[in-house]
């Protein structure tokens, strides 16, 4: 499944880890443990709170796959035990934490995902309930013995909570305290996160310290934006493309795509260098090369990475010929929204992701270019009421909405 990189010299290497990251903490530590020409430990941590992941999901999964090109061992950790106690990151409440049954019918529907990107032979697949589960109340004390209260209240969303009153169960501590316990466990010498994973990373590095042993290097990846640019890819948001989606659907989100996110999505999620990023970019700009036929080219590519290529032959054709024809397609993307402000054509065009920005959306609607379920449309600020609507934006983009 993945290339063979092990010869690249550690610039190379660094480059390659490098690719669309955010933050390495630290550098000078990290080339002195690719020095050593031994397999490196790389651990990344999924709390399987749902069932499904989208294409946000797997901008770390990929970089987890550059590792295993290198030669490195990863180390798929399902926080099993964790995910009960609820990963409070980014939230300004409490969250309610599953059910055994819940986290563990979830966890079964993760492993059959990733390794659609990771390969089998050199991904370790752990649990954290199996060293977090037999720790009693003296080990968590032990453990908790480790970190103070202030250090743990300045990280932002706790923080943010203590100013603004907000209740913080003391449950909440033990989440970063136990997912830097992982790394201390497992010997991680590189943890992976999303940018809002950075302080339990940073827990883990301390932990490790405190523990005696070489601390882990921390690589924080971006978080992937959504549909129409601007905010995350999110269920909640309507705005993600789910990676066990039926081909045509994971074609037609990604032909979404504004010409300008597609860059950013190329950067992340394609197997391709960053040189043929770069000339396909160029060539683009220069015009002796259509954006839409570029777009092609990367919605095929996801579409066969999760799918198969014939999959993908046969969802670009079906999109080729729904839009040649001017017609309908039956497995347009769907979007649900509340009624209200966000169900106004302006709102629901721009979050769903089918016009690129709210002032996209109103140009095109003052252009006589929306139609819903058959019929012109010229009022963007109005809210659509409760219901199911075909909508149609020029003559190549269609969203299945629903207003609830």
């Amino acid at each position: 499944m993945s290339k063979n990189r092990t010869d690249m010299d550690i610039d190379a290497q660094m480059a390659l880890i490098g690719r669309g990251a955010f933050e390495l903490i630290d550098e000078g530590e990290l080339r002195k443990k690719l020095a050593r020409g031994t397999p490196l430990r790389v651990k990344v941590g999924f709390d399987p709170t749902a069932p499904d992941l989208h294409l946000g999901h797997t901008v770390i999964i990929h970089k987890m796959r550059h590792f295993q090109e290198l030669g490195h061992q990863v180390i798929f950790l399902i926080g099993d035990f964790t995910g009960r106690i609820g990963d409070p990151s980014g939230r300004n409440d409490t969250r309610p934490p599953l059910t055994e049954e819940q986290v563990m019918a979830n966890a079964e529907t993760y492993k059959k995902q990733v390794f659609k990107i990771l390969d089998p032979e050199r991904t370790e697949v752990a649990f954290n309930s199996r060293w977090l589960g037999a720790m009693g109340a003296a080990d968590f004390i032990r453990l908790a013995s480790h970190y103070t209260v202030a250090r743990m209240l300045e990280r932002d969303d706790f923080e943010k909570r203590y100013k603004g009153n907000v209740p913080i169960s003391i449950h909440e501590f033990l989440y970063p305290l136990a997912q830097g316990y992982d790394s201390v466990v497992l010997k991680a010498d590189v943890e992976l996160g999303g940018t809002d994973q950075k302080f339990n990373l940073l827990v883990g590095r301390h932990l490790q310290g405190q523990y005696g042993l070489e601390a882990q290097c921390v690589l924080t990846l971006p978080l992937l934006e959504g549909l129409g640019g601007g905010r995350k890819m999110s269920k909640s948001l309507g705005n993600y493309i789910g990676i066990d989606e039926p081909a045509a659907q994971i074609f037609g989100k990604t032909m979404s795509v504004s010409d300008d996110l597609m860059w950013r999505y190329y950067e992340l999620l394609s197997a391709k260098s960053l040189e043929e990023i770069w000339a396909m970019r160029g060539a683009v700009e220069k015009g002796t090369e259509h954006p839409m036929r570029v777009k092609e080219n990367l919605a095929f590519e996801l579409t066969a990475l999760y799918h198969g290529p014939d999959k993908a032959g046969e969802a670009r054709a079906a999109f080729k010929a729904i839009f040649a024809e001017g017609g309908s397609p039956d497995d347009a993307p769907a979007y649900a929204c509340k009624a209200g402000e966000a169900s106004a054509p302006v709102a629901f065009l721009a979050d769903s992701g089918l016009a690129a920005s709210r002032s996209e959306a109103r140009r095109l609607i003052a252009a006589k270019a929306l139609s819903v379920d058959g019929e012109a449309l010229l009022d963007g600020a109005t809210p659509l009421r409760q219901g199911n609507y075909l909508i149609k934006l020029g003559k190549k983009r269609f969203l299945r909405l629903s207003v609830n």
